[in-house]
Parts: structure tokens; sequence; C-alpha cells
């Protein structure tokens, strides 16, 4: 049974990379609705179309609804461009969304006989989640509690209007009402185990200057952005000891100046809006020049530049806070790292302490700094430790064998279909 299928996503591919181009070279005909500005208009199979909002967020709105607004806004564009969509004679069967942007609220009321898949990222809380998990950057008032509540709008409105739903991890699954829970499918986006796997012969020149080699000690961090939400204040608090105790490693920072999740630094407190710079500010006078050159902070590079910096690590960290897994810890997994990891929830289904990975308070930056060089001091743990994590990701969240598959499954039953391609 050939279908119409239509992905939303402000910035796809995003979540939906690898399952549009498949669905689409099974022969189906894929349509993409978009914010992000693409080239052309087709991908990988895919057809892709951009539309654009209006207007802006009020200026005078209660600020408590503000997020919901300018969702609302984004809503209404897309749903414009589906009525266009519409007029065309384009009629989808199924329709699958990240509906974390509000682009998905109106699409049913554009096709009411589409079946809607839902993309399950996260469910705010104003405690026992991410809101409040850091001490060292509590609400700031009462009212904002009342702010996060109401972000959750937008999930209610798409969970009342979805025919399914689906969640990368079983814990972000767990952040959703329980009586959502049991509609929720888990399945992980999947990483290709093969593309990301470990290479004896990898080597980087930094700087045209010096390169380093799987024979050379290398401390990974990545995160999207660097901010407190991925523990990059207590990695930089670490560095000072772990750099003394191991006067030959390099550090390989890799992650962007802005802010991803949470909130921007207060200037008039901090002196600047880059928590990068705080935390590098704050630690730079613990840390020698001669070892503070040992830290080379990357930026954000491209994927195939990112894969040989997980190969050369020795030592990768990943630390969290209560909130969405990163791709990049999996990633690090399949490239068979040995990991150490904060001890908060997303991480207990793929670290296994002392199996997978280490486990360390995240707060505990003296721990993080004795776990990271336990592990370079122990190459017999180290090697058990990538080589476990690596068997970890292929069986668990591999692309092409457990992930893609099981998403098939999800969109096939989805459609109320027969299998899909029959």
């Amino acid at each position: 049974m050939i279908m119409n299928i239509l992905f939303i996503h402000q910035n796809f591919p995003g979540q939906f990379k690898s399952l549009a181009p498949a669905l689409a070279n099974m022969g189906h005909m894929v349509v993409a609705m978009t914010l992000r500005k693409i080239e052309n208009d087709k991908w990988n199979g895919v057809n892709i179309i951009t539309y654009t909002v209006s207007r802006g967020s009020s200026n005078d709105i209660h600020p408590w609804i503000a997020d919901f607004e300018t969702k609302v806004i984004r809503g209404e564009a897309c749903f414009k461009a589906a009525l266009e969509l519409k007029s065309q004679g384009f009629i989808p069967d199924v329709i699958i969304a990240h509906p974390g942007w509000g682009e998905s609220l109106f699409l049913k009321d554009v096709w009411p006989d589409a079946r809607l898949g839902i993309y399950c990222e996260f469910y705010y809380h104003t405690q026992g989640a991410d809101v409040g998990f850091d001490p060292e950057f509590p609400i700031k008032n009462t009212s904002d509690a009342c702010r996060f509540r109401l972000k959750n709008l937008n999930t209610l409105a798409h969970l009342e209007i979805a025919d399914a739903t689906i969640s990368p991890t079983h814990w972000q699954a767990s952040t959703y009402q329980a009586h959502v829970r049991p509609r929720i499918t888990v399945v992980h986006d999947g990483i290709d185990t093969n593309r990301v796997a470990p290479n004896s012969d990898v080597s980087i020149t930094l700087n045209g200057q010096l390169t380093l080699t799987k024979n050379d000690e290398v401390i990974t961090f990545v995160s999207r952005n660097l901010e407190p939400y991925r523990g990059y204040h207590v990695f930089m608090r670490a560095l000072p000891e772990i750099l003394k105790c191991r006067p030959k490693a390099n550090v390989l920072i890799v992650g962007g100046d802005d802010v991803s999740y949470g909130a921007a630094p207060d200037k008039d407190i901090y002196g600047t809006n880059s928590w990068k710079d705080i935390f590098a500010r704050e630690v730079h006078q613990h840390i020698s020049e001669k070892d503070w050159n040992r830290i080379h902070f990357l930026g954000r590079i491209p994927y195939e530049q990112f894969i040989p910096v997980l190969q050369l690590s020795s030592v990768h960290v990943y630390l969290t806070y209560p909130f969405v897994l990163s791709w990049s810890l999996l990633e690090a997994m399949s490239a068979g790292c040995a990991i150490v990891a904060s001890d908060t929830k997303p991480l207990h289904e793929a670290i296994k302490d002392g199996e997978t990975g280490l486990l360390t308070d995240f707060f505990d930056a003296t721990e993080l700094a004795s776990r990271v060089c336990n592990v370079l001091d122990n190459p017999i743990l180290r090697e058990s430790l990538g080589k476990n994590a690596r068997e970890f990701a292929k069986a668990n969240y591999d692309l092409e064998t457990q992930c893609l598959p099981q998403q098939i499954k999800w969109v096939e039953e989805l459609a109320g279909s027969k299998p899909i391609g029959q």
C-alpha cells in the first residue's frame, strides 16, 4: 500500500533524518513542511515545502502565555501552508510531527481523516526534572513555576488530537502523565554504528600545529552549546585537578557559545552573555598558562569532523540535568569511548555503572576529576568500558537493525494499514 506521508518539523529533518528518506525510498510520497530555509525542494527523496510566519509575538501579552502564543503563530503559518497544499490535491494518509514548536496544532482541521503521530520529546515539570535541579541556578520567583506549567499547553493540545505517539527514551516517556504513557511507543532515533565506530588510525591536527593520535591522552566533552544544562560548569571546575594529575592530557571541548536550554546568563551580573566565557574565566585563574594551552575549544564543528573527535577520545565526559538525552552520548558509546557520565536519570538506560561507563555525582567536580583520572590510569578498565559501550549501542540503538525497523513498524500501526509496501 503506497501512502502519502507528511512530516512536520520546524528544523527538518531533525529527529526524522533517517525515517523520512527511508519511507520515500520504499516508494511512498513523502512531503515535509518546515520553517528551515532549504536550498532545494527535494532532499533524499523527500519533497520540501517551506513556509514563513506572518507576525511576531505580542509585546503586551501576559508573560506566562507568551510561549504558547508563539506556538499558535507558528501553527497558524503551517495551517495556511497546509491549506495551500490541500488545494493542490495533496491528502496525507499519515502526518508525523514534532509538535514542540506548535506547527502541527491545526493540521487535523485541514485533514481530519489523516492519522497524526507526534514525537514526545519532553513534558515539563516544576519539580523533579530539570527545573530547580541545579541549586546554583534556582527558580527566581514562585511565578516562574506557573509559567513552566503553562509551557505544556501546546503538548496537551497535541495529545488530545494525536492518534499515536513516539518517544526516544523510556525516561523521556516517563515525564508524561500516567494516563498518556501507555500510548507512547519508545524507539530511539537511531545511531549509525557502522559510521560511528572505533578507528585506531584516527588523527586530528589542531591549528595546523598539534597532531593528536590514539597514542595521546585525550579527554572530550561535547554539547550543542556550552551551558549548565549539560554540566559544562561542573566539567570546567574539574579541569584544574585533571590537568594537574594528567600532565600530558589534551582536552577537546565541542560546543557553541549560545543557549539551547534554560536561561541565558544575566549580563549585568556576569558581564557577558556566554556561559562558556563565564566558567572558562572562573577556572582559568586556577590553571597555569602552560596547562591552559592543553584545553582546546573547537566550537561547533561539522559532523564529519565530530566523529574523529569521538574516535580519538581516551575518556569522554557527558553530564546532563534530568532532561532530553543527547545523541552525542550514544554516538560516543558507538565510537567505543570510555565514558564518565552524570548519575542522573536520563543516563540510567544507557550507562550501567562499571559496565558501559562510570557514573558520577553531577555536582561533584572533585569526584568527576577522580573518575576521569582513574580511567586514564587503568587501560584495562578503559578498554572494557569502551568495548561494552559499543556493544550496548549496537544492540539497542543501531539505526539499521534496531531503531529504523521499529520506527517503520510504528508508522505502519499509525496508518492502520497492512505492512507498508504490500
